[in-house]
Parts: C-alpha cells; sequence; structure tokens
C-alpha cells in the first residue's frame, strides 16, 4: 500500500485549518493555503474538481504525474497527510475519524464545482469516510468516487503490521510493489518511509467503519488482476463489496498489472476517470493538453 516518497527540506509542522461544521463553502478559496492540499493542475475556470486520497504511505505527490494528462477543465487537487515530505514535522492523526475529519475541513472551501474523489487502497476508505462526513455537515456530495486497489471497507483483510519490526513491514512492502528494494535499503530513506507506513497502517488497520446509509452517487472500482489487495477475482464479489455501499450504480474495472497497477497503466486509468466525470473531457474538445514522456 505505499510507494516512496522524497524527503523535504522543510521539517515545520504546519498549522490545521478549521472549518465550521456545517457551514457552505464560500465562493472560492486559495488552493494552496492548506497543508493538506496539493493542487496539480487546473485552468482559469475549470468545470470539475478531482480530489485525490493517497494509499498507505503515499504522499500527494503520487498523483503529480496526473496533470500532464488532466485537460483545464479538470482541477486535480492530492491530499497530503502528515508524517511525510513537507509534513514531516506535523503530528500524526490518532484514527480514521480524525483524519477524515482534518482532510474535510481542507476540501470544503474548495467545493465550489462538481467534483469527484478517487483513492487508492487506503485512500479509497478515506474517500468513503470523506463523502460520509462532507455530508454530515451539508456539504454538497461528490458526483462519482472512484475506490481503487481494495475492497469496501467492513470487508477488507486487516492486520497488525504497524506493530512488526522493520524487516517484517519492508517485506510487506516489497510484496505489494511500488517501492523498490534500493529504495528500503537506503538507511536515509527507509526510515522516513516506515515512519509514514507505520502511521497510516496504525489508521487503517485499527479502523472500524460505522454502519451508515449508502451513498446515492455512482461508485467505480477500480483494481489490477493480480492485485493481492482485491485483484479479479475478489472484485466479482458485489464489486469487492463496494456494491452495498450505495444506492447507484456500482462499475468495476480491472487493469492488467497489481497491486500498483495505476503507475503503468496511468493513461488508461485517468481517461476512465476523465470518461465517467464527463465523455467531453476525452474527446478532445477545444483544448489540447501534453501527455506524459
Amino acid at each position: 500500500m505505499t510507494a516512496p516518497f522524497p524527503p523535504s527540506a522543510s521539517l515545520q509542522p504546519s498549522a490545521r485549518p478549521a472549518t465550521r461544521p456545517g457551514a457552505r463553502p464560500p465562493a472560492r478559496a486559495t488552493r494552496g493555503d492548506s497543508p493538506w492540499i496539493r493542487r496539480w493542475s487546473g485552468g482559469a475556470a475549470p468545470r470539475f474538481t478531482l480530489v485525490c486520497l493517497p494509499h498507505a504511505g503515499g504522499s500527494a505527490g503520487f498523483y503529480r504525474p496526473w496533470a500532464a494528462l488532466t485537460p483545464p477543465e479538470v482541477e486535480l487537487l492530492a491530499v497530503q497527510y502528515p508524517a511525510r515530505e513537507d509534513r514531516l514535522g506535523d503530528p500524526e492523526a490518532a484514527d480514521m475519524g480524525e483524519l477524515t475529519a482534518a482532510v474535510a475541513d481542507a476540501v470544503a472551501p474548495l467545493l465550489d464545482r462538481p467534483y469527484a474523489l478517487f483513492g487508492h487502497s487506503m485512500g479509497s476508505a478515506v474517500a468513503w469516510e470523506l463523502a460520509h462526513e462532507l455530508n454530515r455537515r451539508g456539504l454538497p456530495g461528490p458526483r462519482r468516487v472512484f475506490a481503487s486497489g481494495r475492497a469496501a471497507p467492513g470487508t477488507a483483510v486487516t492486520g497488525q503490521l504497524h506493530r512488526q519490526d522493520d524487516e517484517t513491514l519492508s517485506a510487506e512492502l516489497a510484496r505489494l510493489g511500488g517501492t523498490s528494494q534500493e529504495v528500503l535499503d537506503d538507511p536515509g530513506l527507509r526510515p522516513l518511509i516506515l515512519t509514514a507506513v507505520r502511521h497510516d497502517y496504525r489508521i487503517i488497520e485499527t479502523y472500524r467503519p460505522p454502519d451508515r446509509e449508502p451513498l446515492s452517487c455512482p461508485l467505480h472500482v477500480l483494481t489490477g488482476s493480480t492485485d493481492p489487495e482485491l485483484g479479479e477475482e475478489r472484485s466479482r464479489d458485489r464489486a469487492g463489496g463496494w456494491a452495498d455501499l450505495t444506492t447507484a450504480r456500482t462499475e468495476v474495472r480491472v487493469f492488467p498489472g497489481d497491486h500498483f497497477y495505476l503507475t503503468p497503466r496511468r493513461r488508461e486509468v485517468v481517461a476512465t476517470v476523465l470518461r465517467r466525470l464527463d465523455p467531453s473531457l476525452t474527446t478532445g474538445g477545444v483544448h489540447a493538453w501534453p501527455s506524459t514522456p
């Protein structure tokens, strides 16, 4: 559930923004004024917002390459969890509830247009919780939720990896892929990576989702064919359990690859997301944008 991230020179804690529960967002907020949010793309007047939630141990930068594949009509925002990169000195979230509340505080002022949530692995559970938290606050719900690389909350298999030693945790990261052995063997990067991974694994492994009413927006489940966390076979069972969490349509898309299928299949994944947001976003339109090298 993790991929490497480069350390940042800035280790100063950042202030956590506060939003009064139930308050409507302002017409527009500065997109770069929160330590929780990174804005990777978006034209002068985008029509949609795509909020991306990283996997355990991951960072907002995991989604930065998506910017080259995203048209100006879509504002690409990614969430930066604490305890990594430029937030290395920020306090860890105590649990999923605290993490979700803080993310909701950060994104609430930015929901001034139709939006969708995309979460990979642990990020899919955060996306689902975030949708419910925003609804609880009386804010607009997402147009769609994209859940990648993890079975639905309440059905996903969890363990106690956050309590294991460094060697055991490193072996799990190697099993899932996404983190090279060279990075795991680097004496400078290894402790930084494992700190973030332990923080996130503790949150997801102690997470017990409460019973809630289903969402009312479509759910799109994406996975790799050989992903040990979900995979093609398990995704056939009620879309990995996600079909029970919405009253709207649930769709499954299986890509060739493992848990981090979305890295080599980035172009196809982004095209799938854009097509579900609005088919006109993938037909060229009046804009052209660069592709990845």
